[in-house]
């Protein structure tokens, strides 16, 4: 085809500076100072888009071109230039699926002329990269791009609920998700039983959501059996009635238009008609009617669910009839909306001889974690094991079972915390004290490091002149690696081999939950890797996040948005350099020109010059501060808890004035 016939690949600002390795500041004043810089050729004002020829050729006319933008790099602007949401999902879909399996989920999306003329070429790409790898690479910028739009349930959390599901069911052959979105759930199930034999079944009302899960399953799931429908569960999709063995859902929430009127007298409403405020008690029933006798339902559900008036009929009769088996308060930023602690509801079938068991409570809402910043995040292994343990029938902290009758009055109030704190104590008095010494030995630290840090003293000299990261790249003192995605099928979890790295991911960082994944590096080549090395500095990349540290005392994978910095040890002492990047300062100048989820560009950052040996004197002061810093936060952690502790005894007259 003549090359004029091709269609234009478009970019934005944002993308060119991506492109060029600098913040978008620089490429509008390129725009400004230079009448030779590309006109735009689409787009709006406030949002121009640029011929990705023309500034390729211009970048590198202006000794401004880092590298030629890679194929995938140059594919997603032409989805972007699509515009539609929709439009991009459809094409992502169809290379995921493949011509066999187009169909199979929704026969009514059909691409036009332009998609077809995307897919074809992405399908150019993928032949040299891998359709799996272009495939995640669209997917994650399309999530990405429409975040606002399209709910996702996050990895941590729906590993929690297949686990939770395991431990309150037996035989596993069947796994149905009702509401299943881009597939999230039911990737976890896949995980988490490990059997080819395994069949999973998504639907999902939004036909371009539910083509795009079925790419995924397929793309992550090889030859398992999987069945992806676009319809709409509550209004008798083609999975209503089912016979599974676990349903994992994370349904919409305060919908009011989920079909009440028209199906007011549907056989599922067992357990009364969910009036039209609560479409979430006519998901938990939708679940329930779909489960086998023995199959266990895990349900993510907004607190107030628990409690509303508009439900307690329903609550009380999922009570006396034994349908509902656990309540599960997740701790507060655990999925969006990440101001509220969500609830999992753990259902069952009503069992046809009636059950005292009870129903399990359980409160995680203290398990949380604290990352190498300052940010409160969650402790999944922690929320995990609680919630696993106690279906298990194990007695753990801030569980109980209760009889239905000590449910049943007032509100019919389901929260976890309003009847968990009742509970006995659990804590003896050697773990008491084990507790004390364990702040005792932080506190004496912090002591210890505040008499070393306060002997510092104020300087009166002339402020010291800086260098940005980008001139001491180009002066070689430093090489910056991006990191890089890396399959799923080759990331391992749970206890690491001898010879297997640990993996670091954006994800990890913000939900505390760093030691979960590992690569075993034979598995991939050095090329397709970044794998920062004791004494790197690793940076991450996310406004949100902004952090810097010096890597010990063992190698690490780096995900996206993380980045390592390896400094030449004859020009930069590399604590100095750490220390110099995460201040304030340089903080604010990552941060200060872009949104909230914004990349921070690592070359805008700036360290003073100085000689290498006063270098290594400030890089020592630099390393004790972040000791300092890293056990002031263990301590306040370690404080918190052992007040808590010692609150909930003395509350309880555990503990007495004056005793031991």
């Amino acid at each position: 085809m003549p090359e004029t016939d091709e269609p234009a690949v478009s970019v934005t600002l944002a993308e060119i500076a991506r492109i060029a390795g600098v913040g978008r500041a620089a490429v509008s004043n390129w725009r400004r100072r230079h009448d030779t810089f590309p006109a735009p050729i689409g787009g709006t004002d406030s949002s121009p888009q640029f011929s990705l020829p023309e500034v390729e050729t211009w970048l590198r006319a202006n000794n401004r071109f880092k590298s030629p933008a890679s194929p995938l790099e140059r594919l997603w602007p032409r989805f972007d230039a699509l515009g539609d949401r929709d439009a991009m999902g459809r094409v992502i879909a169809a290379l995921g699926l493949g011509d066999g399996d187009r169909n199979l989920v929704a026969p009514e999306l059909q691409l036009n002329p332009a998609e077809e003329a995307l897919l074809e070429d992405s399908r150019v790409v993928a032949r040299e990269e891998g359709t799996a790898e272009v495939f995640r690479f669209l997917l994650d910028r399309w999530l990405t791009a429409h975040v606002r739009q399209i709910a996702t349930t996050a990895e941590p959390l729906a590993a929690v609920m297949a686990e939770i599901a395991a431990a309150a069911t037996r035989q596993v052959r069947t796994v149905l998700d009702p509401a299943c979105g881009t597939g999230a759930l039911l990737l976890a199930a896949a995980r988490q039983w490990e059997n080819s034999r395994l069949r999973l079944v998504g639907q999902d009302s939004d036909a371009v959501i539910a083509a795009v899960a079925a790419a995924r399953l397929r793309i992550e799931n090889g030859n398992r059996r999987v069945e992806v429908k676009a319809e709409d569960s509550l209004r008798g999709g083609t999975h209503a009635n089912a016979v599974m063995d676990v349903v994992l859902c994370s349904p919409p929430t305060n919908e009011r238009d989920w079909g009440q009127e028209e199906l007011a007298t549907d056989p599922r409403w067992a357990f009364g008609l969910p009036p039209r405020s609560e479409s979430e008690l006519a998901w938990v029933q939708e679940v329930i009617a779909s489960l086998s006798p023995d199959g266990a339902g895990v349900l993510l559900l907004p607190p107030t669910v628990a409690t509303r008036r508009a439900g307690r009929r329903i609550r009380s009769n999922l009570l006396r009839t034994g349908a509902l088996r656990a309540v599960v308060a997740l701790p507060v930023g655990a999925a969006a909306p990440y101001g509220v602690g969500l609830h999992l509801w753990v259902v069952r079938r009503p069992p046809e001889t009636g059950t005292d068991d009870g129903v399990l409570l359980v409160d995680t809402g203290d398990c949380r974690a604290t990352s190498s910043g300052t940010r409160a995040v969650i402790g999944w292994e922690a929320v995990r094991d609680r919630a696993v343990a106690a279906l298990q029938g194990e007695q753990v902290d801030a569980a109980r079972v209760l009889p239905p009758i000590e449910l049943l009055g007032g509100d019919v109030d389901l929260s976890p915390a309003r009847h968990v704190a009742d509970a006995e104590p659990a804590t003896s008095g050697a773990e008491l004290r084990n507790a004390w010494t364990g702040f005792h030995v932080r506190l004496d630290r912090v002591t210890e490091l505040s008499r070393m840090l306060s002997a510092i003293e104020p300087s009166s000299g002339v402020p010291l002149s800086s260098v940005s990261v980008a001139e001491l790249e180009r002066a070689g003192a430093v090489t910056i690696r991006p990191g890089r995605p890396v399959p799923d099928e080759l990331l391992g979890r749970g206890d690491r081999p001898e010879d297997a790295v640990q993996f670091l991911s954006m994800h990890d960082l913000m939900t505390g939950d760093q030691a979960r994944n590992w690569v075993d590096t034979r598995d991939l080549p050095d090329t397709e890797l970044t794998v920062a090395e004791p004494g790197d500095i690793v940076v991450v990349g996310a406004q949100r996040a902004f952090d810097a540290w010096v890597q010990e005392p063992e190698h690490v994978v780096l995900g996206p948005q993380l980045m390592a910095v390896r400094p030449d040890p004859e020009q930069l002492d590399p604590w100095y350099l750490a220390g110099c990047l995460r201040t304030p300062a340089n903080a604010r100048r990552a941060g200060g020109h872009a949104s909230t989820s914004s990349r921070i560009d690592i070359r805008r950052l700036e360290v003073p010059r100085l000689p290498l040996d006063e270098q290594r004197h400030y890089g020592e002061l630099f390393r004790e501060l972040a000791a300092f810093t890293g056990t002031l936060r263990a301590l306040a952690e370690t404080g918190t808890a052992l007040g808590d502790t010692l609150g909930g005894l003395l509350a309880a007259g555990h503990l007495r004035p004056g005793g031991s």
